[in-house]
């Protein structure tokens, strides 16, 4: 029993501060949310991108590239050596996450992982590229496909985790892994190219789309334009092969210049990583969200 005009000690300590810290709470916990609904969202549509595209099968034409030229008795050389900058460029970027957090400008031990990931994928890419470019056919198609996957799967995903949220990235990676084994299955079992192709676009949507809606925890956060810039472009020459060779005077093809473009991809990310440091705006803020969770 309180006598009149006595607070209880208890109420008159907590009330002040209860009240801010409940509404941080709120508008926290409400970006949080809307986060995850934007992941859910991207899932959502690329499930339903898949069972609205009709099913792809191989073609020969496939493993049919503009540049076929032989030197030095090696079959489709440029495609070959240019396959080769990947591993140099990505060897020293995986040493170096291997190493620890000291050594890049990495704050979470997922994102680490990611990062090891993506290096790991591109030096796989060297080597599996390569094997494929000398004798370009189905079986061998897999070694060149896995590898890169892997990568940008890997990227995607380090970039939900840095944006967004480490829980809801760690969770797209094991999903994007997933889908990479059920693809190359789904492509091998059932001839059906579908979710292989969906896997391939995603990123090229997905990335720059968080770049512009959702604000960095690093600084040095342009050299991800510039990334991104190289991977699109990447992408188009892929696509258009044979008319960037056609352009160039037969030069170079674009499948060689894809290769390339990926390579710098991973150059530029390793002089992010070099450089960057964690914003310290967005660390007190992940440092308030932390303190909000262990009050509640």
């Amino acid at each position: 029993m309180h006598l009149a005009g006595d607070v209880p000690p208890h109420r008159g300590r907590i009330g002040p501060v209860a009240g801010p810290i409940a509404l941080a709470s709120a508008l926290l916990r409400r970006e949080s949310h809307r986060r995850r609904a934007l992941a859910g969202g991207a899932a959502l549509a690329s499930a339903l991108l898949l069972v609205a595209t009709p099913r792809l099968r191989h073609s020969p034409a496939l493993h049919l590239f503009a540049d076929m030229r032989n030197f030095l008795g090696v079959p489709n050389t440029l495609n070959v050596l240019t396959a080769y900058p990947l591993l140099l460029a990505g060897v020293p970027g995986l040493i170096l996450c291997l190493c620890g957090s000291g050594c890049f400008g990495v704050s979470l031990r997922w994102e680490a992982f990611g990062w090891s990931l993506f290096y790991a994928g591109n030096v796989a890419a060297a080597f599996g590229s390569a094997y494929y470019h000398l004798k370009p056919d189905d079986d061998r198609l897999i070694w060149d496909r896995l590898p890169m996957m892997l990568s940008s799967s890997s990227l995607l995903s380090i970039l939900v985790i840095e944006r967004l949220d480490e829980r809801v990235g760690l969770s797209c990676l094991i999903s994007l892994l997933s889908l990479i084994l059920v693809s190359s299955a789904c492509e091998r079992v059932l001839d059906d190219m579908r979710l292989w192709v969906i896997l391939n676009f995603v990123p090229c949507i997905a990335i720059p789309a968080m770049l512009f809606l959702f604000p960095p925890k690093y600084t040095h956060s342009r050299f991800w334009f510039l990334a991104t810039g190289f991977y699109l472009l990447a992408k188009f020459e892929g696509l258009a092969d044979r008319k960037v060779y056609s352009v160039n005077r037969y030069f170079i093809s674009g499948h060689s210049l894809e290769h390339l473009c990926f390579a710098m991809v991973t150059l530029i990310l390793t002089v992010m990583l070099s450089f960057r440091n964690i914003k310290i705006a967005r660390y007190l803020h992940e440092q308030v969200f932390k303190m909000i969770d262990a009050f509640e």
